[in-house]
């Protein structure tokens, strides 16, 4: 189930009469003026719902004699909501371009031949700053803490609190002496 057919099936789903209608078509296939009666609806009313759950793949009909009959599509409810958020959005692109243009900004507007001006006080911004020193390291190799603060040093003057942050933050990991790369 794609990301767009979700979103429209969820909107549907968030009527009661809706609701009223799948569960009446849980227990057997109906046509529009049955469940019209069962439920104490108008057909037109029935039939306006009706277009929806198809529209959404929550219903599908069929003929049967002088008869349209709707059935309820189990498949559709047997999903995993888990899988449906989990699939890739077709926004992913996007986002993570407004997301690169975003860090590119905060660094932009922070460093200066490779140094920077000021820390920021937003975590968010401090963040992709901790993440630009984080870039300067090794993964899998072990720091002094000598070569951690002159690595940062590089970047600003206040070593001992951006190490400190840093870790904190998760970007580098501390055990006695030693730092390394989280």
């Amino acid at each position: 189930m794609t990301e767009t057919e979700a979103v429209k099936l969820f909107k549907c789903l968030a009527d009661k009469s809706r609701l009223q209608i799948l569960k009446s078509l849980l227990s057997e296939d109906m046509y529009v003026e049955r469940l019209a009666q069962r439920l104490g609806l108008t057909p037109p009313t029935i039939s306006f719902h009706l277009k929806k759950l198809e529209d959404a793949g929550a219903v599908k009909c069929y003929k049967d004699q002088y008869y349209t009959m709707y059935s309820i599509c189990r498949d559709v409810f047997t999903t995993n909501i888990i899988d449906i958020i989990s699939e890739e959005s077709a926004e992913a692109g996007e986002q993570k371009e407004r997301e690169e243009a975003y860090r590119r900004k905060v660094i932009d507007a922070f460093v200066e031949y490779g140094k920077f001006k000021s820390i920021p006080a937003q975590r968010k911004k401090k963040r992709i700053l901790f993440e630009l020193i984080g870039e300067k390291f090794e993964a899998g190799k072990h720091y002094t803490e000598r070569e951690v603060n002159i690595i940062i040093a590089d970047f600003h003057d206040d070593f001992c609190t951006l190490r400190r942050d840093m870790i904190s933050e998760g970007i580098l990991k501390r055990e006695k002496s030693e730092y390394w790369l989280a």
